[in-house]
């Protein structure tokens, strides 16, 4: 069986786990790279040596998070293999995903969120900063959003995240007056809120 053979055995098993479109693509790309760098082997010709000089070439180029990444995809495709007997060994069961650095994460001083509050130049984008800096959602998370999936009261919404997994957010009461004013506008001609 040659790699891309398995790719669409693997990618099909996937789509019924319930993986994301995203996920997959990112998955497809990186057997793209795959293909290309090795050419559309037998699976049974793949050795952790090839894996790893493949591996090892990359490493060059990428960050130590994207190179992670394509250690991921490759043990699961792999992994996938061996389990449906379609290889009788994992060649990619010693691969190990490189030492990431720790990063303190950047955050917004008060002062620049406070310019950012004053160049919003129409009701929509101050309270899409708003409900974005109170709630930390996702732009993805927030366009999905529909007026109705907002708790006025309680000052919360639900959201539908990376996943299709939902989560309940809170919000400022800033927050809600902008928004409230935002939804009462668009209340009679759309459903989402942003």
């Amino acid at each position: 069986m040659l790699i891309s053979d398995l790719w669409s055995l693997y990618e099909a098993d996937k789509r019924i786990q319930g993986f994301s479109t995203n996920t997959l693509r990112a998955y497809g790309l990186q057997l793209k790279i795959l293909v290309k760098e090795l050419g559309d082997l037998n699976i049974t010709e793949v050795t952790l040596n090839l894996l790893k000089e493949y591996l090892a070439k990359q490493s060059n180029r990428l960050k130590p998070s994207s190179l992670g990444h394509r250690i991921r995809f490759i043990r699961s495709l792999f992994r996938f293999a061996f389990e449906e007997t379609y290889l009788p060994s994992n060649p990619s069961l010693k691969l190990c995903e490189p030492k990431m650095d720790k990063r303190i994460p950047k955050f917004l001083v008060e002062e620049y969120v406070i310019h950012l509050k004053i160049s919003c130049k129409s009701l929509r984008e101050r309270a899409l900063l708003e409900f974005l800096y109170s709630t930390g959602c996702r732009i993805g998370e927030v366009e999905k959003i529909n007026i109705e999936d907002l708790n006025w009261e309680n000052c919360s919404a639900i959201v539908n995240g990376k996943g299709a997994k939902q989560r309940e957010v809170y919000f400022t009461t800033d927050t809600q007056i902008y928004g409230q004013l935002r939804g009462e506008r668009r209340r009679e001609l759309y459903r989402h809120l942003f």
